[in-house]
C-alpha cells in the first residue's frame, strides 16, 4: 500500500524566521503522525537554515513513526546520522544558495565516494535512499553504490503539470509521466524501493501516486502550506485519501 511521508522542514523555517522556540517541529511530527503519515522527513541541511541539530534528535527519541533524514555525502552529515540512527537516510545535492533541491544527485558523478557513503551508514543500521532524477543511468549507479531506495525526482513534471494549466493529459505532462514510469520499472527491476517526491501536491499527486509499484510519497511545501488554513492533522489526512484513491485506481 502507498505511503505518505510528511516533509516538516517549512514548520522549522517559521520557527527561524524569530529565532525562537514555536511552532515546534516535535509538535508537527505528531499532528503528521495522527493525520495518517507513515513517515517524517526532514533536511539537516549545512546551513541549518530551518531544521537544526536539536530537532532531529528529538525527533528520533520522541516520533512513533519511521524517520528520513534527507541529507548531504558530507562526513559532519554522515557522522551525525550515524550517531541518530533513522530508518532511512536519502542523499540528496544541496546548495547554499539553492530555495530548495534543485535536481537530483548526479551518483553517475560519484559513485566511488557514495559508495562509501552508503557503506557507513548501511553499516550503522539506516536503509539508504538516493535522491535522483529519472535517468536510467542514475538508477543503475544507485545499485552499483548499494542504495536500497530510490526517490525520484518529481520537479520536472511538477512544472509541466503548472505549465499545462493542469491538464493531466496534456503530451508535456504525458511525457513527463512517462520518464518517471519507466524509471520506476528500472528501479523495481534492479531490487530497489521506488519512492518519488519533489514539488508534489494536492492537485498534481494523484498521476502520480497512480503508478506502478511506487511505494512512498515525500510531500512537505503543499501539505504545510494548506495547514495553514485547514491545520495539520486535516492537511495530511486528505493528502493520504488523494493517494490511496489514486493508488487503488491504478492497482
Amino acid at each position: 500500500m502507498i505511503e505518505l511521508g510528511v516533509n516538516i522542514d517549512h514548520v522549522a523555517t517559521l520557527r527561524q524566521a524569530r529565532l525562537t522556540y514555536e511552532p515546534d517541529p516535535v509538535w508537527a511530527a505528531v499532528e503528521a503522525h495522527l493525520g495518517g503519515a507513515d513517515g517524517i522527513t526532514v533536511h539537516l541541511r549545512e546551513d541549518r537554515r530551518h531544521i537544526q541539530d536539536h530537532d532531529v534528535r528529538k525527533l528520533r527519541d520522541l516520533t512513533q513513526i519511521k524517520l528520513n533524514l534527507e541529507m548531504a555525502a558530507t562526513d559532519e552529515m554522515v557522522r551525525i546520522a550515524c550517531e541518530v540512527r533513522p530508518e532511512m537516510a536519502m542523499l540528496v545535492p544541496e546548495g547554499r544558495h539553492e530555495v530548495t533541491t534543485e535536481g537530483g544527485l548526479d551518483v553517475l558523478a560519484q559513485e566511488a565516494r557514495l559508495r562509501d557513503v552508503v557503506s557507513r551508514l548501511a553499516d550503522a543500521g539506516i536503509v539508504v535512499s538516493v535522491f535522483i532524477d529519472a535517468e536510467i543511468a542514475q538508477v543503475e549507479a544507485a545499485a552499483r553504490i548499494g542504495a536500497r531506495v530510490c526517490e525520484i525526482h518529481t520537479g520536472p513534471y511538477a512544472h509541466a503539470f503548472h505549465a499545462a494549466g493542469r491538464d493531466a493529459e496534456s503530451a508535456a505532462v504525458l511525457a513527463e509521466i512517462e520518464k518517471l514510469r519507466t524509471a520506476g520499472e528500472a528501479v523495481r527491476a534492479l531490487n530497489m524501493r521506488f519512492n518519488a517526491g519533489h514539488a508534489l501536491n494536492f492537485y498534481n499527486v494523484q498521476p502520480i501516486a497512480r503508478l506502478p509499484a511506487v511505494r512512498e510519497l515525500h510531500i512537505g511545501h503543499a501539505i504545510v502550506s494548506r495547514a495553514v488554513f485547514s491545520g495539520l492533522r486535516e492537511s495530511v489526512r486528505e493528502m493520504k485519501r488523494l493517494m490511496r484513491e489514486a493508488a487503488a485506481r491504478g492497482a
